[in-house]
């Protein structure tokens, strides 16, 4: 199975962590963020990664030489401006189409700067018995930006800001629904099938959930799965990896997160 991690940012929150390294190698416990999230992703299956790269880009790429890849096989997306997650995406889309056993298997897309214990066989589990185009994991939390949800769990539109009127990006019929959408936050983890990546015509920098919300309008699958029951964290901040690192120190999560990857 392929996956690709989303590690190109500046990690500008996270100063002065990010001063003089990418967040993608920021520690928490002795182990960096890309550690973390390669090690999660391997325990699921995962055994092919991408991860894109801008700031400190050579640091990442030696980083991963000299562990070895952590015993998997791993290609770096080099990104001479920062295309964000969409652009990101689209530019890796060779590692995807590549030669494979399996070319309609669906690959997982993960910010590095987020720490979870989602269950991601269901979760892929979930995507494939829905026949759905990109899976997403939500939960009912505060956020600054939220997605909208109908009763099918189908993307229908986004919210911005508290005080902004929800902006619908399906046909007229949304607000007659079954109910009112449901604004969720995102997790930061998808699961997508290929098919998506020739489906995607924005081009340059832009956001993954751009394609998706003009893919749900025209009646794709853009599922939520609901990962409420999950512990999930964003590495934004010192703050929040402060946490995390006490979290991480707590035998209940550290039993639901993958064992630290051996070092030759």
């Amino acid at each position: 199975m392929k996956a690709m991690i989303l590690a190109a940012g500046f990690g500008t929150r996270l100063r002065p962590l990010t001063d003089h390294r990418p967040k993608a190698l920021v520690e928490i416990n002795g182990r960096t963020l890309l550690e973390l999230t390669l090690t999660r992703l391997r325990s699921f299956g995962v055994s092919e990664v991408i991860v894109n790269v801008f700031h400190f880009a050579d640091m990442i790429a030696e980083y991963l030489s000299a562990n070895r890849n952590f015993g998997m096989h791993i290609e770096i997306s080099r990104e001479s401006v920062l295309l964000d997650t969409g652009g990101g995406l689209k530019k890796a889309a060779y590692f995807f189409a590549q030669q494979s056993s399996r070319p309609e298997e669906p690959f997982i897309l993960h910010n590095v700067d987020v720490l979870s214990a989602i269950d991601l066989r269901r979760m892929l589990q979930f995507h494939t018995e829905n026949h759905a185009l990109a899976t997403l994991a939500v939960h009912a939390r505060k956020t600054s930006r939220y997605l909208l949800f109908d009763h099918r769990l189908q993307l229908c539109g986004r919210r911005s800001d508290v005080n902004e009127r929800d902006k619908y990006d399906k046909n007229d019929n949304t607000a007659d629904d079954h109910s009112l959408p449901q604004p969720l936050a995102f997790s930061g983890i998808h699961v997508i099938s290929p098919r998506l990546l020739g489906l995607m015509t924005e081009d340059g920098a832009f956001s993954i959930i751009d394609s998706y919300l003009r893919l749900a309008a025209h009646g794709e699958k853009i599922l939520a799965f609901r990962a409420d029951e999950y512990y999930w964290r964003d590495l934004g901040t010192p703050e929040n990896i402060a946490q995390a690192a006490h979290d991480l120190e707590q035998q209940i999560l550290a039993s639901k997160l993958a064992p630290s990857t051996p070092r030759s």
